[in-house]
């Protein structure tokens, strides 16, 4: 479910005025019941009967068949797999209908980090011995817990909330986020921008509306000038206890586990999931969309391309288990000296 708290709502609408108001006309006569009220949009797995979710590809037949969602869009070739309770809407290109959907229910001019005129959000709430710098702006509806510090220049945007005892540097911005307790985040560190998640690419390159957001747990810490976005529907969550170097960058809906050290130059692209206790070198990339196992060791300028269990040890571009790497570099250094034996 969207977070009402950074964006709002312009529903509860039903799906035909919905598809009415975006000249989808078209697609009403195939509809079993145009009038089901859309109460708010979420993933599937989420979703519930007044929610509208999207399957737009295979890899997510599974979550599809399994859903609750009230209506779910789809490519006809998943018609067939959408459960008799939800209302399937088929459609050639259902993600670039998602998108439309999004922006006609929460409008872009609603989705700036202060939001100004948030009137139903109310006053920032601070708990005692709260230290705010100057120039510090805090938008609508934030809440900040006891003892934590907000250096200079920092800005908050609206709706959010910051445990305590924290620790915020100067020239930080953070929106769309919930923060636990003990978290420091260093300079210049953005939390909370816009996923990188695009549609027609190469041509009209359309943005995909970034709705979700930034989950950090307890006694996290985050390096200068690292930026983490928040989720295109979901969330991206930072688990307890995990520290992130400097200049490091998490795409959207990635989800780090516990006690993680990530160093420097590192980058996560959208929904890599590094479970708990990962250490990763610096200068580690992620293709997105793949999994590294706990307790995983990920050496520096690593490119990792697909999952890998509990336990890896990996290292290359691409990533491979380090025996093998060390292998290939024991051969090459061979062929490159020549046989010299006789």
């Amino acid at each position: 479910m969207v977070d009402t708290r950074f964006h709002r709502f312009a529903g509860p609408s039903t799906i035909g005025a919905i598809l009415t108001a975006l000249d989808r006309r078209d697609l009403l006569a195939g509809l079993a019941n145009a009038d089901l009220s859309i109460e708010g949009v979420t993933e599937l797995d989420l979703a519930g009967r007044g929610d509208l979710a999207l399957a737009a590809h295979t890899d997510y037949v599974e979550e599809l068949r399994a859903t609750s969602a009230g209506a779910v869009l789809v490519l006809p070739a998943l018609r067939e797999m959408v459960p008799a309770h939800s209302l399937a809407i088929a459609v050639d290109k259902p993600h670039q209908l998602f998108a439309d959907i999004l922006d006609h229910l929460y409008p872009s001019n609603t989705r700036s980090i202060i939001a100004s005129g948030r009137d139903d959000l109310g006053a920032p709430v601070f708990e005692r011995d709260v230290s705010i710098g100057s120039n510090v702006v805090v938008g609508p509806g934030v809440e900040i817990g006891r003892g934590t510090v907000i250096g200079a220049n920092t800005v908050i945007g609206a709706g959010v909330t910051i445990g305590r005892n924290c620790i915020i540097a100067a020239n930080c911005t953070i929106d769309c986020a919930h923060i636990g307790n003990e978290v420091v985040i260093h300079s210049g560190v953005r939390i909370g921008t816009e996923g990188f998640g695009w549609l027609d690419f190469g041509r009209s390159n359309r943005k995909v509306p970034q709705l979700g957001r930034v989950l950090i747990q307890d006694r996290v810490e985050i390096g200068a000038n690292s930026t983490i976005d928040r989720g295109a529907l979901g969330d991206t969550m930072i688990g307890e206890g995990t520290k992130i170097d400097n200049l490091v960058q998490i795409g959207h809906n990635c989800k780090i586990g516990r006690s993680c050290l990530i160093a420097a130059m590192s980058g996560l692209s959208g929904s890599t999931i590094v479970e708990d206790g990962v250490l990763m070198g610096g200068g580690v990339g992620t293709s997105g969309h793949l999994t590294i196992g706990a307790g995983s060791v990920v050496h520096g300028r690593a490119a990792v391309t697909k999952n890998w269990p509990p336990g890896s040890k990996l290292a290359g571009a691409p990533a491979q288990d380090i025996r093998d790497f060390w292998r290939e570099i024991a051969t090459m250094r061979k062929l490159s000296k020549g046989d010299k034996r006789g």
